[in-house]
């Protein structure tokens, strides 16, 4: 017997594929979807950073405060979500957004030992923002979240002070003042930070989507200690990088990823959008290991819940649940891209025990080319 062949069609000469185009920061500009001008979480109005970074020999940490709207947000919250990707983790505040769905502070960024700091720095400030807290006024719910900076940093010496967090929230209040709100990589909290056995750090992103003739944009932000040495993706591409000396050979980092957008949600949705943080992560080659604290927490900036009963409720209208699609490939995209963004803007860091870990730039050259 003969075969037939299926199709008399000649086979198509095979073409190189198209040069991926870089964003801004050299790193490939990975997924679908236009980035904002600044490809930014501060792309979303009214969000804005500031870092404070500690680096004094063995002592290499930080603290970087994301500040989700102007004005009082204990008295004029933001709808929020939040989903636990893994939770091994000791960050401060999150039950209660997710039982609320409301988030009434800024954010603040640390390493794990620096949580209990952070706390009372948000609280303090809390208090002179609303002098009638836990007296007329019920206590405000502030939110630390951290990871283990602990390879680099002397974590024991409990390096981070108040005044630290509070510079750090200065600056974010004067819109992270210019360019060094924008700052990425080996800054603020992300100073001691490791990833995929090279040096981690502060990552952002943003992403754009029009429903319905109305654009809309995500922002991210990662603070990224997460991945095994040597699975390490980059769009697509394992990049085979030696083992690091020392140091775990499991995932036993962590990340936090803050997702900022404009478009109307409530806390249900918004815990849905949180969840799709997770596809970007794992496009990275993290698989949320034993030891990985993987924390995503998702905001909108589109309407106000008052504290005071007596206050009128926002009247918004919120998104179909169809339009949701969108910004789950949004979220997806956006924190793959901020989490690159984070390990190409990072620069090399030794601290306690002269630890160092390499860049990415310097162990895989060949991407920056």
């Amino acid at each position: 017997m003969h075969s037939t062949p299926s199709s008399t069609v000649p086979d198509a000469p095979l073409t190189a594929a198209p040069a991926r185009p870089r964003s801004r920061l050299g790193a490939p500009q990975v997924g679908l979807l236009p980035s904002g001008p600044r490809d930014h979480i501060t792309d979303v109005a009214g969000v804005s950073l500031g870092h404070c970074t500690l680096d004094a020999g063995p002592v290499q940490t930080g603290t970087t405060v994301l500040l989700p709207q102007p004005g009082d947000l204990f008295m004029h919250k933001l709808p929020a979500g939040v989903a636990v990707i893994n939770g091994f983790g000791k960050s401060a505040g999150l039950m209660q957004v997710q039982e609320l769905g409301t988030l009434e502070s800024p954010i603040a960024l640390t390493s794990t030992f620096g949580v209990g700091t952070a706390f009372n720095a948000l609280v303090r400030d809390a208090i002179a923002q609303v002098p009638q807290l836990a007296r007329s006024l019920p206590t405000v719910n502030p939110l630390a979240l951290e990871c283990n900076d602990g390879w680099l940093n002397d974590a024991q010496a409990l390096a981070l002070q108040e005044a630290h967090v509070q510079h750090a929230l200065a600056l974010a209040r004067q819109g992270g003042a210019g360019l060094p709100g924008l700052q990425e990589g080996s800054v603020g909290a992300g100073r001691g930070m490791s990833c995929h056995g090279l040096k981690g750090g502060v990552g952002s992103a943003s992403r754009c989507v029009r429903w319905q003739g109305q654009g809309y944009t995500l922002g991210a932000l990662v603070l990224a200690n997460q991945g095994r040495p040597g699975a390490l993706v980059v769009d697509g591409r394992r990049v085979v990088i030696a083992p690091p000396a020392g140091g775990p050979a499991t995932e036993r980092g962590s990340i936090i990823i803050l997702l900022a957008t404009d478009a109307p949600l409530d806390a249900r949705q918004l815990t849905r959008v949180a969840r799709r943080a997770a596809a970007g992560l794992a496009r990275t080659g993290s698989d949320y290991g034993h030891g990985s604290g993987d924390i995503a927490l998702a905001f909108s900036t589109a309407l106000r819940i008052p504290q005071q009963p007596t206050a009128p409720m926002p009247a918004v209208a919120l998104l179909h649940e169809a339009a949701l699609d969108l910004l789950f490939q949004a979220a997806a995209e956006a924190t793959e891209q901020a989490i690159l963004h984070a390990l190409f803007a990072a620069t090399p860091v030794t601290g306690r025990d002269g630890h160092r870990r390499l860049t990415l730039r310097e162990a895989a050259p060949e991407l920056f080319a």
